[in-house]
């Protein structure tokens, strides 16, 4: 993966990269590699490119755990959005995807785990701010929370 830091907002705080990731490389841990090295704790992503091979999830309700659904073929990225925040004082990634397959369908869901061919451009803008995830056990996941005081 290579890196470019593109806008240096200076007063404000706000800053954009670039994400250039390449054939093999593995997206997830790439993302949290780059958001621990830049101690990033509120930021949000977009980003296009391919993938050969992906574990996307559904969040079953009912178990409070993401059912896994591998992609195991060549596939576009249509759309990919996320979010950088903190959980436990570490980096959390939070990403949704929309994939389309060689026959024009789509798929799309949690983005577990992806490898890249041959490229992903990623767009990501750091806010000054931090945001920071804790769990809710009624929904059993880590939700942003607003207010620090709050302990769900």
């Amino acid at each position: 993966m290579r890196t470019k830091l593109i806008d240096d907002a200076g007063v404000t705080g706000q800053k954009t990269f670039a994400l250039i990731f390449n054939t093999g490389d593995q997206v997830m841990s790439g993302l949290k590699k780059f958001a621990q090295e830049q101690v990033l704790a509120a930021s949000h992503f977009t980003a296009i490119g391919a993938f050969q091979d992906v574990t996307l999830g559904y969040f079953d309700w009912e178990k409070k755990d993401y059912i896994k659904i591998p992609v195991h073929e060549q596939v576009e990225v249509l759309s990919l959005v996320g979010d950088v925040t903190v959980s436990d004082g570490k980096p959390n990634i939070h990403a949704h995807v929309v994939l389309g397959k060689r026959d024009g369908s789509t798929c799309g869901g949690h983005l577990i785990e992806a490898q890249v061919r041959p490229t992903l451009e990623v767009i990501l803008t750091e806010s000054p701010a931090h945001l920071e995830r804790r769990f809710d056990k009624e929904v059993g996941l880590a939700l942003i929370s607003l207010d620090p005081s709050i302990v769900t």
